[in-house]
């Protein structure tokens, strides 16, 4: 079965309540039509800015923690003081989804800019009026379709810079490269991007986190030209503890192409699985394999355990 030219990792079901939901916007909530930001802001002129994907279930957003880490490293490394904490974040994502009524099957993009500028030009010096916070909070489940019929990927020219260009460890608003990555994949009759590193060995995609299963066990790469995935490191720490043979590695498209299954993750789809590299079809069954399916039984346990963890700790 041949996927739909426009499938991406992060189709969902469609919800006509996003029509009409609220934003946060620097402080207030305000209706989708209204969250608009100045032409001089630094993440619109520049990419200037670091953004996080979140899932709520049932009430809480899955690996908070986790996610506050990584976005404050991020915020700290390029100089951008947003003047809250993990704690103020908490506050906007849950009022930005009561103001929807959202409870779980929620996702936020979360955006935090160095600002708007004085002057249209690069020094960061001229953002001088504060950061812009967003938080968009949309009724969002993942396409079921996708897991009976897996991701096509083409592997792409547009490669994964060195950290000393620009980290692909920053989950910046500086994306260009994996838009013209998913652009060439597209091109090529496929649905996302399979980048490369520098040395030319398999990397990830434009979107999400890369994985094979080879005889039963999974690898993926080094992770030093990758984003540092949430996703990746729960799925690499769920194989450690259930003895499913895990390795972080180099390796090529000669091991990609003759895997027996492979899966993207990231926050939104979890684990997708992958039926096409190259046109070369993955495995015997375009969906997930059993092994993929073994790990996202343990990834919705894993999710339940931390959702429950965090009622526990508020006394909920």
């Amino acid at each position: 079965m041949q996927a739909d030219p426009h499938s991406t990792t992060h189709d969902a079901a469609p919800d006509s309540r996003n029509d009409h939901i609220k934003i946060y916007l620097n402080g207030q909530i305000v209706d989708k039509a209204d969250a608009v930001v100045s032409v001089y802001d630094s993440g619109f002129m520049l990419g200037d800015g670091m953004w996080e994907g979140l899932r709520l279930y049932d009430g809480e957003w899955a690996f908070f923690d986790d996610h506050m880490d990584r976005l404050f490293t991020s915020l700290r490394a390029v100089s951008i003081d947003s003047g809250l904490n993990a704690s103020d974040i908490r506050d906007i994502l849950n009022r930005t989804a009561a103001a929807n009524g959202m409870t779980t099957d929620a996702h936020c993009r979360l955006m935090i800019t160095r600002g708007r500028k004085e002057k249209p030009f690069q020094h960061p010096a001229l953002s001088k009026s504060g950061p812009t916070v967003v938080a968009i909070v949309e009724h969002s489940k993942p396409a079921e379709a996708l897991m009976d019929r897996g991701i096509r990927l083409a592997t792409v020219p547009q490669v994964r810079g060195l950290p000393m260009s620009q980290d692909a460890k920053y989950n910046s608003h500086s994306k260009l490269n994996c838009v013209i990555a998913c652009l060439q994949a597209e091109q090529a009759g496929a649905d996302e991007g399979l980048m490369l590193d520098p040395h030319g060995f398999v990397n990830t995609t434009n979107a999400c986190n890369f994985f094979i299963v080879r005889r039963g066990a999974v690898w993926t790469s080094t992770g030093d030209y990758c984003m540092n995935g949430v996703t990746r490191a729960k799925v690499i720490e769920l194989c450690r503890a259930n003895d499913i043979p895990v390795f972080e590695r180099n390796y090529s498209l000669v091991d990609a192409y003759g895997a027996d299954e492979a899966f993207l993750t990231g926050t939104f789809g979890a684990q997708t699985p992958v039926s096409q590299i190259d046109g070369k079809p993955i495995g015997t069954t375009p969906g997930a394999g059993p092994v993929t399916r073994r790990i996202r039984g343990l990834y919705a346990d894993l999710v339940a355990r931390d959702v429950a963890a965090q009622k526990a700790a508020r006394g909920a």
